[in-house]
């Protein structure tokens, strides 16, 4: 076992039996499963709306090598530059290399889960610039240290009691703080930085193949701050985020944010086309689209699996899982947790260092039930299981014990050898810790199926 399984072991076993963290997660997914089930409740036809994003995406990921140019073709034609990167290491190095140039020395960022993956704040600050984040949950989480707790709400693990705390600590504000006083707070101290910025950077939620436009849903306002102030503005995408056209929104646009946040549709949508254009009175001077692929490729590769691409990035399956609500965000270790993360990490950063991300999980299929866009998630993770074994990187104690178990059970003369005493010592010995500490060992019966069926059918012989 790596040392990341071993971590995210150790994690998810002093998580899951952490009272204070179970009683904010509960009321806080509490909160969002009440309205989430008002905001589906009001489209008319659910399942077909997942049937249509479904084959949307289906048609992408089989025509991806078409879809991007086109993107980059309409985009190019305003002005806009578009810069393909195949891993974190070559993005990373793209954006220093433009920060140079204008010698930027301060970055405002809006919500990014990419910018997370190719850990962008880290590399910018070991290049002595500085990043901030403008979105209030990963405003809260940087002053923390720590890295985004949820796709969509990267501070859910905290109460508002520990963030006022973190406030009162950092800038003084009361300790008895309201969120609306916080929020007023945190605006006041970002409200500056925008001005001062040299560049504004992005992630997108979607790529728009037909206009070459990325889109961009928000709450807050602050992607729009972020691309309005500075003269720069870098948008960091997974290129698996392409749809055919803008007239797709038309779906996306609320099933994304029902299904993140109950909402009809979030606050602030924006369509950002390229940099300012003669006559407009705001916008960037310059407009640059990092197009990431990072291991996603590989993932394409995989047919039975590449559905995982699909992804809109809504959070839904996270707040549906029992794993996730008992483990958090933090244990997986990586910046996409959860179901989606289990299904899609392995491939983007390694199946021998994240396969045991794809165990972690009851197989209820609860997360399959709830996604937009229907992805068989449940499956991928078994098909991850698959894969894992396929590539030998199980270790021999776990091939052992399988070709051992798959022997007797081929093998109705081996399987009842022992007596059920014997066997619940075997399975207490082999499995109290694996199995874990707080459960009770499933119990063997003393007589086996066959022993009961031949003392039935010839009880004079006992």
């Amino acid at each position: 076992m790596g040392t990341v399984a071993e971590e995210f072991l150790t994690d998810a076993d002093n998580k899951a039996f952490d009272i204070d963290h179970r009683r904010i997660i509960n009321y806080n997914i509490g909160k969002y499963d009440a309205a989430v089930t008002n905001g589906l409740s009001r489209i008319i036809n659910l399942d077909n709306a997942k049937r249509r994003g479904h084959v949307i995406k289906w048609k992408v990921m089989e025509n991806l090598d078409k879809f991007l140019p086109e993107f980059e073709a309409n985009f190019q034609k305003r002005g806009g530059k578009v810069i393909w990167a195949n891993d974190a290491a070559e993005a990373n190095r793209e954006i220093l290399s433009i920060l140079k140039r204008v010698n930027a020395k301060a970055i405002i960022k809006s919500k990014s889960m990419v910018t997370e993956e190719i850990h962008l704040n880290e590399f910018l600050e070991s290049n002595h610039i500085e990043s901030l984040e403008s979105d209030l949950g990963e405003y809260i989480v940087q002053l923390l240290g720590q890295k985004p707790y949820h796709i969509v709400t990267p501070a859910m693990h905290l109460s508002k009691e520990d963030i006022a705390k973190l406030f009162h600590e950092r800038f003084g504000s009361p300790l008895d703080a309201t969120p609306e006083q916080l929020t007023l707070k945190a605006r006041e101290l970002l409200r500056e930085k925008y001005l001062q910025a040299d560049v504004g950077i992005t992630g997108a939620n979607f790529i728009i193949a037909d206009s070459g436009s990325i889109a961009i849903s928000e709450n807050e306002g602050n992607a729009r701050l972020t691309t309005t102030f500075p003269k720069i503005h870098i948008a960091v995408v997974g290129i698996e985020k392409v749809i055919p056209s803008m007239a797709d929104l038309d779906l996306f646009w609320p099933m994304l944010a029902t299904h993140g946040t109950g909402q009809n549709l979030t606050v602030y949508n924006s369509i950002f086309s390229g940099p300012r254009q003669p006559g407009e009175t705001d916008g960037p001077e310059e407009m640059y689209v990092i197009l990431l692929d990072n291991g996603r490729t590989n993932l394409l590769a995989q047919k039975d699996q590449r559905q995982g691409l699909y992804c809109i990035r809504c959070g839904a399956c996270l707040n549906a899982c029992p794993v996730y609500k008992n483990i958090g965000g933090h244990t997986y270790n990586t910046p996409y947790s959860g179901p989606i993360g289990s299904i899609i990490t392995p491939h983007l950063a390694g199946m021998d260092k994240f396969k045991h991300l794809s165990y972690a999980s009851s197989l209820c299929g609860k997360c399959t039930e709830v996604c937009p866009v229907k992805i068989d998630i449940h499956k991928m993770l078994l098909l991850n299981r698959r894969d894992a074994v396929d590539q030998k990187l199980i270790g021999w104690k776990e091939r052992f014990g399988w070709a051992m178990w798959k022997k007797g059970m081929m093998s109705r003369k081996l399987e009842d050898f022992f007596s059920g005493t014997t066997k619940n010592r075997l399975i207490k010995k082999l499995f109290k810790m694996s199995w874990g500490r707080f459960r009770g060992m499933p119990k063997v019966a003393e007589k086996s199926f066959t022993q009961l069926w031949q003392e039935q059918q010839h009880p004079d012989k006992n």
